[in-house]
């Protein structure tokens, strides 16, 4: 499953890390977390895997279609 730019800047927020953070993490350039999040462009799947990966080993789960309230894409914190 890919995610979105709004659930990468929602994970940001519930794990309190800035872009710049992320980009560490994920072994990316910020201009790559910058341009996802405005939706400039689409990271290559290396680089997309790579942030989803980051973001799940901060404790992010990344939840599809039809599995919120709302039915489309979200996140959520795991349960300790």
């Amino acid at each position: 499953m890919s995610i979105t730019p709004s659930q990468c800047r929602a994970a940001r927020s519930l794990i309190n890390l800035d872009q710049n953070d992320l980009a560490k993490a994920a072994s990316v350039s910020r201009g790559v977390i910058i341009d996802f999040e405005k939706e400039r462009r689409t990271p290559g799947k290396n680089n997309l895997a790579a942030i989803r990966a980051a973001l799940e080993s901060a404790g992010v789960i990344f939840l599809a279609d039809g599995e919120t309230t709302t039915g489309g894409p979200g996140v959520r914190l795991e349960s300790s």
